[in-house]
């Protein structure tokens, strides 16, 4: 399972079925599952008025409890770094309540060309937040996805980028010990 934003739920002209999760499933044999909005966050309702949390509380949680539950994002939270640290922590807290087994892993936000200054902050949070809940965190700033893997709109993945957020992923995951068993 996985919950996150427009990056995670597909946008232009990438659908839900071709983005990186639904990628990643494929890749790893996992049989996805897919909560959340484009324009949400942690802490950012966007235009549907739920966060993450949300998002997991309406999508996910009445569902059977996975083994892995990924949540990725980041991207829209553009609050101060202690407000996207304290929303973190309780999402995280609430799903161990709900499925104390499942394994989580973070990925903090996605951009694919140069990040604003503003989105370290916002990754450092998360990041921290992960680290107290001792979930795994995996930081996706920085990666160079290359040419054409950014849509006209200067912010969204390609289905070339899709392929290769998919493929940071997978390797991030086996890494981690994630990628075997979904």
């Amino acid at each position: 399972m996985i919950v996150g934003d427009s990056f995670t739920v597909g946008s232009g002209p990438v659908e839900r079925w071709e983005s990186y999760p639904a990628q990643v499933a494929r890749a790893l044999g996992w049989q996805l599952v897919t909560a959340g909005a484009p324009g949400t966050g942690f802490v950012n309702p966007g235009r549907v008025r739920r966060t993450f949390q949300r998002s997991f509380a309406e999508e996910l949680s009445w569902r059977p409890a996975p083994d892995l539950l990924i949540i990725s994002g980041g991207h829209n939270d553009r609050a101060t770094p202690g407000r996207v640290h304290a929303a973190v922590r309780r999402l995280l807290g609430l799903i161990r309540v709900h499925w104390p087994q499942t394994r989580i892993v973070v990925v903090g936000p996605i951009w694919m060309g140069p990040a604003p200054r503003w989105a370290y902050g916002v990754r450092d949070a998360v990041a921290v937040a992960a680290g107290e809940e001792r979930v795994s965190f995996l930081d996706p700033l920085g990666q160079n996805w290359g040419n054409g893997a950014i849509l006209p709109d200067g912010v969204h993945p390609t289905p070339r980028g899709h392929v290769r957020l998919a493929h940071w992923l997978v390797t991030a995951l086996r890494e981690h010990g994630a990628g075997m068993d979904g």
